[in-house]
């Protein structure tokens, strides 16, 4: 049996794809900070990449940690702020390649804090970045939208140009408070903004097998979301600092330790659920 109660799945490798787009779009969502959201985009599209997806990571975070957490460059370029405002028109120009073969990313920095006061008096403001990404939906298998930790309108953008929804979740009584609360968010913009949008899955960080405190904590989401919650489960380790701070994805920074493998699994998870050709 697996962490959360289940048997373990040896999800297959995925085959390779006949040719790429359009993209399946997925926000990574949670009002909380520091559970593992950034991580999960970097590592989840580093994994994809590595199963033949061509991805696009968007940093929708004024803290830009996805951008730093990738090597991207983030001050005096083209960033996701000025695409929502319209300064720059073609979402290529702000498209960076990372040192990951096929995994590409859109930066952010502390001007996006700038964009709700800005965007809140434009027409049809929830549907900007969805307008955005259609530009460059084509290109892709997979967009990965790395929301910031509220449920404003940049949240709000995000879920409305989504399909689906990934919760990364930290298996911490704390964090298990605000779901319910996201869930109802995302039930409101599937009512009155995005009628196809999906919860993709609750994937639980964080976990330290060895507390009691975790195995509660998961046993609790998995009562209460069933099979809403993925199989795989990502553990606590130093390394994802460590990645951090070279710049780097865990699947290329340390491509044997466990987290990495994690991440893989996670990504073929995915794919067998249908979220992600």
């Amino acid at each position: 049996m697996g962490p959360t109660g289940r048997p373990i799945t040896n999800f297959p490798e995925p085959p390779p794809l006949d040719g790429h787009g359009p993209a399946r779009i997925i926000s990574l969502c949670n009002q909380k900070g520091g559970v593992g959201k950034t991580t999960t985009t970097i590592n989840l599209g580093a994994s994809f990449a590595e199963y033949g997806r061509r991805v696009l990571a968007i940093d929708f975070d004024p803290q830009g940690a996805l951008s730093a957490g990738l090597g991207v460059p983030t001050h005096d370029v083209p960033t996701i702020y000025d695409l929502l405002l319209g300064t720059i028109k073609n979402p290529a120009e702000a498209i960076v390649h990372t040192n990951v073969p096929g995994l590409d990313v859109i930066p952010a920095n502390i001007d996006l804090s700038a964009a709700e006061v800005h965007l809140v008096n434009e027409v049809a403001r929830e549907t900007i970045l969805a307008r955005v990404l259609r530009k460059v939906s084509d290109d892709y298998d997979v967009i990965l939208i790395d929301c910031q930790p509220s449920l404003g309108l940049l949240t709000v953008n995000a879920l409305t140009a989504a399909h689906g929804v990934l919760i990364p979740l930290e298996c911490e009584f704390f964090a298990l408070r605000g779901v319910a609360l996201l869930v109802e968010t995302i039930e409101k913009v599937q009512d009155r903004l995005n009628p196809a949008i999906k919860l993709d899955g609750i994937l639980a960080t964080m976990f330290d097998a060895r507390t009691l405190h975790s195995r509660e904590v998961l046993e609790r989401v998995v009562e209460n979301f069933g099979d809403d919650v993925l199989e795989t489960v990502i553990g606590r380790t130093v390394k994802f600092p460590d990645a951090s701070v070279a710049g780097s994805p865990i699947t290329t920074f340390a491509p044997d330790h466990s987290a990495a493998h994690s991440y893989r699994q996670v990504a073929r998870e995915l794919i067998a659920r249908g979220a992600v050709a």
